[in-house]
């Protein structure tokens, strides 16, 4: 089947093309997420069990794609693009530039592997499956790193912090528990 890979790209680009561009409505992202689908395919291909579904396997391929640009665009925040400075206002924004810059520190200051793993699934963008195999670890190894670099960075912010949180969980008020925080 790999051998009319070719083939299956004259086929289908085009139409997959344009129905990306209705889902992106950007020219160039379309072409960077049908050069992804077409990669997948051909990485992939083996694993298609029934040759007869490979049009519907392809857009089940493609519907995915364009989630993950979305999810990626979502939260593509590197580190280096967090605020230096944050603002000392009491809104709401003020709050937030602030627990930013905090937490930018408190992510620096975790050991590399939990650092590493919170950096490329939560700020990166990637799944946690996609760090396991990106790491060369099982799933749950993954799961796992990802969910202890969490609980670090939770346990530093309420070292750190006092919060204040309405019915719905969200911060409405914090304070510093000590002028010396190291993070903030």
């Amino acid at each position: 089947m790999k051998d009319d890979i070719g083939a299956l790209w004259k086929e289908l680009s085009s139409n997959l093309k344009t129905f990306i561009l209705k889902k992106v409505g950007n020219e160039h992202d379309a072409e960077d997420i049908l050069q992804d689908i077409f990669l997948k395919i051909f990485t992939n291909l083996d694993q298609l069990k029934d040759n007869n579904r490979i049009y519907a396997w392809i857009y089940q391929i493609t519907r995915n794609t364009i989630n993950d640009y979305y999810r990626m665009r979502r939260i593509r925040a590197e580190i280096s693009d967090l605020p230096e400075k944050g603002v000392t206002s009491n809104d709401e924004d003020g709050i937030i530039n602030e627990l930013v810059l905090c937490l930018k520190n408190m992510i620096q200051s975790l050991p590399d592997k939990y650092k590493q793993a919170i950096m490329l699934t939560e700020l990166g963008g990637l799944t946690q499956r996609e760090l396991a195999q990106k790491l060369g670890m099982s799933i749950s190894g993954a799961k796992s790193r990802v969910q202890r670099g969490k609980t670090i960075l939770k346990e530093k912010f309420f070292e750190c912090c006092k919060f204040q949180f309405d019915a719905y969980g969200n911060i409405i008020e914090y304070q510093h528990k000590e002028n010396s925080c190291k993070y903030c």
